[in-house]
């Protein structure tokens, strides 16, 4: 489903800097207001393609380890991966949290922490919980987006 397909695409370690999460709010904003999903479809197919990006983040970050500073996407990107290294050193684990609701890092900090060697278990409880919470705003927002749709149209 698309839902769930732009949700992995802009979590994904890679492609995540070019989808932009307005898509995202689009599309649940155009299929909420079309009756075609409700916001349990919405919240539900949001968060698995988001769980499923960030845990491919953090694999390809456990696998790349140290080498990953040399990958011609980290020199590329520089500015957002030094920003995501200083959330992840001044936060911790909070970092899991921060880095889901900040676009430009968003599909980074999954991978800084997997080659930081952050211990698997607590990233996945802690990103289960983060995805959940992302998937709750997203649907609040896909709200105010169709409140200020039917306003217009009205």
């Amino acid at each position: 489903m698309i839902v769930s397909g732009l949700a992995f695409a802009e979590s994904c370690i890679g492609i995540g800097i070019f989808v932009s999460g307005a898509f995202l709010l689009i599309a649940t904003t155009l299929l909420f207001n079309n009756d075609i999903l409700g916001f349990y479809q919405i919240g539900m197919l949001a968060f698995a393609g988001a769980l499923l990006g960030d845990q491919a983040g953090f694999w390809v970050g456990t696998r790349a380890g140290p080498r990953f500073h040399h990958t011609r996407l980290a020199q590329r990107y520089t500015k957002q991966l030094t920003r995501g290294e200083e959330l992840v050193r001044k936060h911790g684990s909070f970092a899991i949290f921060i880095g889901r609701f900040i676009p430009a890092i968003r599909s980074l900090v999954p991978a800084l922490l997997g080659v930081s060697g952050f211990g698997r278990r607590k990233y996945v409880i802690l990103d289960v919980v983060a995805c959940a919470s992302w998937a709750l705003a997203l649907c609040l927002l896909t709200a105010l987006g169709s409140t200020a749709i039917g306003q217009t149209l009205d």
